[in-house]
């Protein structure tokens, strides 16, 4: 069997013919295996989902209940037949239930990562290296000049601006699905144990984050402060906020945003990010290239990101490569057009 013949690109994403379902499709389909809640990979309308239980219960939570016709929850490592493909779910360390699709038939191997980080998470399920023949990576950061720093590192430099402006409050900006969820656990190993102060926005998830076990110790909601009256407080809010009529309620805020493209400064610049923080729930270039070589894969193909460069570095290192030059339509909230 040729890799095609078992997973293939179409106008409405990721295809797999023997099974006839979609992975992350991009657009409504009838049948449809989910990576994750992310807008861009997941949405409102398919047929039937597959997904792993926190992803379904995510996707439900942000588009409402009857989001697909049907739902399917999947274990991690659970072998399910659909077609006569065998599908499982394996830990992508990206979010909670965040999950690579490994797909086989006729012992060929293709593993879909989905988005993936492979650094610790006290969020979510370390990202697992699955074996196969064929690997689709994703390549939000595939370029050498990304090289994330370590994520307690960068939370330690917002807790020395804090203790440094005990007058100003400290309001970070951070994606609602995952990364919000990341920092609060991450401000919490660091034994900062004063209040954190939420957007009402972030309130839903963080609620099914704590239902899932996750401890965030004391939060409280922004809306029941005076917001002028948390001096020395980290506020925390998605980055729509930032830019809001929400934000200009503080008085002299420092502002902060957590996201992968704060490496890049002039971003940081664009956003008027005073303290920007490199925290990213991707991998980055050595993160990327040494989970391809744990999967053991013959071939590389490579979607959602700089896709040329890590085509280049497979090749070179005889791995047959090829971008996918997938194009998905703009995700449907900020949170997720940009989920770095």
């Amino acid at each position: 069997m040729r890799p095609e013949d078992l997973l293939c690109p179409s106008p409405k994403g990721l295809y797999c013919p023997a099974g006839d379902f979609h992975v992350d499709p991009v657009r409504v389909v009838p049948r449809a295996v989910i990576t994750h809640g992310h807008s861009d990979h997941a949405r409102a309308g398919h047929g039937r989902v597959l997904a792993t239980r926190e992803t379904l219960d995510l996707m439900a939570l942000r588009l409402g209940p009857n989001f697909a016709a049907a739902q399917e929850a999947l274990d991690y490592g659970t072998p399910v037949e659909i077609g006569g493909v065998t599908v499982s779910l394996h830990p992508a360390g990206h979010v909670l239930g965040s999950a690579q699709v490994r797909l086989e038939k006729d012992g060929l191997v293709i593993v879909v990562s989905g988005d993936y980080k492979d650094v610790p998470d006290p969020t979510c399920t370390p990202f697992e290296p699955v074996r196969c023949h064929v690997f689709v990576s994703e390549a939000t950061f595939g370029l050498p000049v990304f090289r994330h720093p370590d994520a307690a590192a960068e939370v330690d430099k917002l807790l020395a601006s804090v203790a440094l402006f005990p007058e100003r409050t400290h309001l970070l900006g951070a994606y609602s699905l995952g990364k919000a969820q990341r920092l609060m656990a991450l401000i919490r190993q660091r034994r900062y144990a004063a209040p954190l102060h939420l957007h009402g926005a972030l309130a839903p998830i963080t609620d099914y984050y704590a239902s899932r076990g996750l401890d965030f110790g004391l939060l409280e909601p922004v809306a029941d402060t005076h917001r002028k009256a948390l001096p020395g407080a980290i506020v925390i809010a998605p980055p729509m906020a930032m830019t809001d009529l929400w934000a200009r309620g503080f008085a002299d805020p420092i502002t902060c945003f957590a996201s992968g493209w704060m490496r890049v400064r002039a971003r940081a610049r664009q956003r008027g990010v005073e303290l920007p923080l490199v925290v990213s729930d991707h991998a980055d270039w050595d993160g990327l290239t040494g989970s391809i070589r744990a999967t053991g894969c013959e071939e590389l193909w490579v979607t959602h990101g700089a896709e040329d460069a890590l085509v280049h570095w497979a090749q070179s290192r005889q791995i047959r490569a090829r971008p996918l030059r997938l194009v998905a339509p703009v995700g449907d909230d900020e949170t997720d057009a940009d989920d770095a």
